[in-house]
């Protein structure tokens, strides 16, 4: 949900550039809008990948007598 709400903001900030830099100054500031959101994509699931490594390793690790039981 919130990668289409930042799509759908850079799609209209892109369309604005548009109205306002015609050509492709407007072009590439479009892309440049679009281009961000799947950096914020990537983003986003790598901050996932790295909450899931914190989360395995700060898992105590069970002690000798634990283990028998």
């Amino acid at each position: 949900m919130v990668i289409y709400a930042l799509g759908l903001g850079a799609a209209e900030r892109g369309t604005h550039y548009l109205e306002v830099y015609p050509g492709y100054g407007g072009y590439l500031l479009f892309a440049a809008c679009t281009g961000s959101v799947f950096m914020a994509g990537a983003k986003m699931l790598d901050c996932l990948k790295f909450e899931k490594k914190e989360a395995d390793s700060a898992q105590p690790m069970p002690v000798e007598s634990e283990r028998a039981s």
